[in-house]
């Protein structure tokens, strides 16, 4: 299937049938280097002039690219009329793009006839449909393919694969140039071939923090440390958290420090003004590069123009790429790095080279020149040795060159400026100085200065001395003094070495318990032991004492931690005669193989023959032996031909597996003697039959069997013996089986019996057999003979078939049949009597079955049955006046019953309603009567209280 950017109508953009056109502006033109330089696209020819409708882009390796189809080295900018679309494309040196029929391209020029907005809309829907249609079909096809052929697939691995053979040529050849001339190195450009490489590859390149396929259509963003592609969605919310996590962590004012973040790979630090807030190419730039499938993803297609690295001046020339830039391939004329050489072209990258002379150069010692060949970089120390003198010059030795100033411990002894006093320094070069007792001069406890001739000594002052003592707490407590001062001996309470316990002790004193220290030592594996140990326990000094890797010897070393050095000694690996030896480091001796010996092996033979075959000194145990065994046979006395089998190789056997959690053992092999094969000296010999001769391994010698049917007439008359070859002696046959086959002679007309006999001569006896068959009526079983039933006539063979009991067969009528067990169909005239009555079931009569079929009606009521029907009927009517006035008599009695109980009920409404009116009554005439009862009381009270 080919790629989507050569599809028919399967371009980015959108066009319509119909449309004008208009040529676009050539970009600019590219730098002769980056065709060079840049991955090759493969050419596709322009397409043929007479198509039209729509617009194509195209580009040239040599220039730029323009809109139309032929983009050629000079990017010219022609628009070539294409069918429904417009599509792009990238040649190199030629023309290069192919237009899209019904379909979409994309484009950059405008149109000048501007259809109406539903036509357009109406082509564009259309143009998806196909579109949608023809995808549909083809993914119809190729399901139907996978399910019905499999060599679709390895045609598509096949397609796959020369896929890759020629994506791997084209970035050899890309890169051919940084390599094919002198100097190359193709250590450098590894990585970057890598990850061009993997762009290529769809799904290749992930996004480590959403762990997602980083696609061509999506923003992304480049480490600069390792040149991981991420989303810009996903390091932007990186960049985010990392810091807030940061400023969480360690900043007492949250949030108001500005802290870095690291990258996810490699863990490059950023500020956080370099977040990513914008998607640029590679080389950025070209922000928000447009797609293109002739270019690589997230590639703006233009020179990348990085500064290489290291710095030498000159830029990349790659198109814009992911990764590092490779090596600078510039060519230029540079000098050895003595500077002797005369310039030769070499590579920019690997420009430095030695012109193997020596480089001559003065040594720092200014007494010898460097010996060494043309080289980078500083000379070495002078690595001679010379006479040298101390700094003060009072000694000399022989000292390397490279450190030419040393002091010896001599005390200078010179005469200081005063006069009176000698310098007390050790060896030093320059003056010795002043007088250090010259000028202002201090008490010994330094609070009284005062100034005297170097010649007198500065006497006490009177004061406390007040000079911090050796313990580096109290003070001296004496007067002021000459000479140090006394221990302190004040008591403290002071903590042991390890800290545990503590003590009052004198100051001057160190208090330490005796806790042994628990800790291991720096090698790891003897226990400290020391007594108040602070922590900080000295290095082991046990001997290490662990096996080497020889496995043979000792570590002489003190206790260490790691690996052990490896065994000094040496050891001697011989041959087996010992004439060839090999001396290896101890230990190499298992694994070295033994030296080649030239000389014969002289190992004794282990057989019964007198010497080995010649063969060369080896290691392993010898060959077996192939020499003819010849020993004499015990039965014949042949020599045995069979090779020497006195020592062979013998598969012990192995003993049994107790269960599914033992593994059976290796099978063991044993050398056993084996003893001779049996003679094969062939002997001329007859079979048992005397059937044939033949001949016979001596060891089978005597008669055979030649797996020949015997074929001698048996006593039946009728078979032959079939066994094997077998002894018989003359005239009696009684070596020969017996016929055990049944009798095989046709018996008579009828008889479906076999000859009980077996085969025999003359003729078969009469059948006795009896036949079992049913009878005529189908229900009993009949045992006859089988000569009685194959003689008989045909009267004879059906009363031979009848079972002599009633017919069990149903007539018509419902009846069983009279007859006696016959053949056939029952006759239908049936004599049994059956019972009449007549309607009304009073009158009964009998007569034959066969005369009540012809006339139903034989039997009739008569004029008392007809009375007895009237009363009946007289009876039901006055049941029926009865019941019905028991009914209307319940009826009433319910309905007076129901109207006393009514009038119950309205004589208590009636009582209710009155109670309820007087209620409602004096409710509204409540006010009006008691307003002037409450009024004269009223008056009542205050004329009383006037």
């Amino acid at each position: 299937m080919e790629p989507a950017w050569r599809q028919q109508g399967k371009g980015r953009g959108r066009g319509s049938a119909g449309s004008g056109e208009r040529s676009r502006p050539p970009q600019k033109e590219e730098r002769p280097g980056a065709a060079a330089a840049a991955a090759p696209a493969p050419s596709k020819p322009a397409p043929p002039a007479g198509v039209w409708g729509g617009e194509e882009r195209g580009g040239g390796a040599g220039g730029g690219r323009g809109a139309g189809a032929g983009g050629g080295a000079g990017g010219k900018a022609g628009a070539k009329r294409v069918a429904e679309g417009r599509g792009r494309g990238e040649g190199k040196g030629g023309a290069a793009a192919e237009g899209s029929k019904g379909g979409e391209g994309r484009g950059g020029g405008k149109t000048n006839n501007i259809p109406s907005a539903k036509n357009e809309q109406s082509l564009t829907v259309q143009s998806k449909f196909e579109e949608i249609r023809k995808s549909n079909m083809v993914a119809a096809q190729r399901l139907v393919q996978s399910h019905y052929s499999s060599s679709s697939d390895d045609e598509e691995d096949e397609e796959i694969g020369t896929r890759d053979v020629k994506k791997g040529k084209i970035l050899a050849s890309t890169f051919t140039t940084y390599t094919v001339q002198t100097g190359g190195d193709v250590n450098g450009l590894e990585r970057t071939n890598q990850y061009v490489s993997e762009l290529f590859q769809s799904g290749a390149v992930t996004c480590l923090i959403c762990i997602a396929s980083v696609k061509r259509i999506q923003a992304v963003w480049s480490c600069g440390g390792c040149y991981s592609l991420f989303h810009i969605p996903c390091i932007q919310k990186w960049a985010k958290d990392s810091a807030f996590l940061v400023s969480s962590v360690t900043d007492e004012d949250f949030g108001q420090k500005q802290h870095p973040w690291p990258c996810p790979k490699c863990r490059t630090e950023y500020p956080p003004s370099a977040t990513p807030n914008r998607y640029v190419c590679y080389c950025e730039k070209v922000q928000d590069p447009p797609v293109d499938p002739w270019l690589l993803p997230h590639s703006c297609g233009q020179v990348c123009e990085r500064p290489l690295t290291p710095s030498c001046g000159h830029t990349c020339l790659l198109l814009c790429h992911p990764g590092p830039c490779p090596p600078c391939p510039k060519m230029v004329h540079v000098a050895c790095m003595c500077g002797k050489g005369r310039p030769l072209p070499r590579r920019c990258s690997n420009k430095a080279w030695s012109c193997q002379q020596r480089c001559g150069k003065m040594l720092p010692c200014k007494q010898h020149s460097c010996t060494q060949q043309c080289h980078s970089g500083p000379c070495a120390p002078c690595p001679r040795v010379s006479v040298q003198k101390c700094v003060c010059g009072r000694e000399q030795t022989e000292r390397e060159c490279a450190s030419p100033s040393w002091n010896c411990k001599q005390v200078c002894g010179g005469v200081l400026s005063c006069g009176n006093h000698t310098c007390d320094r050790e060896c030093h070069g320059g003056l010795c100085g002043a007088c250090p007792r010259t000028g202002e001069r201090a008490c010994p406890c330094g609070k009284s200065k005062c100034s005297r001739p170097c010649t007198e000594e500065v006497g006490t002052c009177g004061d406390t001395c007040d000079r911090p003592l050796t313990c580096g707490i109290h003070t001296c407590s004496m007067r002021c003094h000459h000479g140090n001062c006394e221990t302190c001996r004040q008591e403290v309470e002071r903590s042991c070495r390890c800290g545990r316990y503590s003590r009052v002790v004198p100051c001057h004193k160190e208090y330490l318990c005796d806790t042994k220290c628990p800790n291991t030592r720096s090698c790891q594996r003897h226990q400290c032991r020391r007594k108040c140990c602070p922590g900080n326990c000295p290095p082991c000094d046990q001997n290490c004492g662990r096996s080497l890797g020889c496995r043979n010897h000792k570590c002489p070393s003190i206790c260490h931690q790691g690996a052990c050095y490896p065994c000094p000694e040496t050891v001697q690996v011989k041959c087996a005669c010992g004439s060839s030896c090999l001396v290896v480091p101890c230990g190499r001796e298992r694994c070295t193989k033994p030296p080649r010996c030239k000389e014969l092996c002289r190992s004794p033979a282990s057989c019964h023959h007198p010497s080995r075959e010649d063969h060369r000194c080896h290691q392993e145990a010898c060959p077996p032996c192939r020499q003819p065994c010849l020993l004499a046979l015990t039965r014949c006395k042949h020599a045995c031909p069979a090779p020497c089998h006195d020592r062979v190789l013998i598969k012990s056997q192995q003993a049994k597996v107790a269960g599914p959690w033992e593994q059976p053992t290796e099978p063991a092999f044993v050398q056993k003697a084996l003893p001779c094969p049996p003679c094969q000296v062939p002997i001329p010999t007859s079979c048992l039959g005397e059937h044939e001769v033949s001949p016979v391994p001596c060891y089978k010698r005597g008669p055979f069997t030649c797996k020949r049917p015997c074929g001698r007439l048996l006593t039946c008359g009728n078979h032959t013996c079939t066994k094997e070859c077998h002894t018989v002696s003359k005239g009696n046959k009684s070596g020969c089986e017996e016929c055990e086959v049944g009798c095989c002679k046709p018996r008579p007309r009828g008889c479906p019996h076999p000859c009980s006999l077996r085969c025999h001569p003359g003729d078969c006896p009469v059948c006795q057999q009896m036949i079992r068959q049913r009878c005529h009526c189908k229900i009993t079983l009949i045992y006859v003979e089988c000569t009685k039933l194959q003689s008989a006539d045909r009267e004879s063979k059906i009363q031979l078939a009848s079972c002599n009991n009633q017919c069990p067969k149903e007539l018509s009528c419902g009846h069983r049949c009279k007859q006696v067990c016959h053949p056939g169909q029952c006759e239908e005239i049936c004599q049994q009597k059956v019972k009449v009555r007549c309607p009304c079931k009073r009158i009964k009569k009998e007569f034959p079955c066969a005369k009540l079929q012809e006339d139903q009606s034989l039997v009739e009521c008569d004029s008392t049955c007809k009375q007895h029907l009237q009363k009946a009927s007289q009876l039901k009517e006055e049941e029926e006046k009865a019941a019905k006035e028991e009914e209307q008599k319940k009826l009433q009695a319910e309905c007076e019953a129901f109207e006393k109980r009514q009038k119950g009920r309205r004589r208590e409404r009636r009582r209710k309603g009155e109670v309820e009116e007087e209620r409602e009554s004096w409710a509204k005439y409540k006010l009006f009567l008691l307003l002037p009862v409450c009024g004269v009381a009223l008056a009542a009270a205050v004329y009383y209280l006037m």
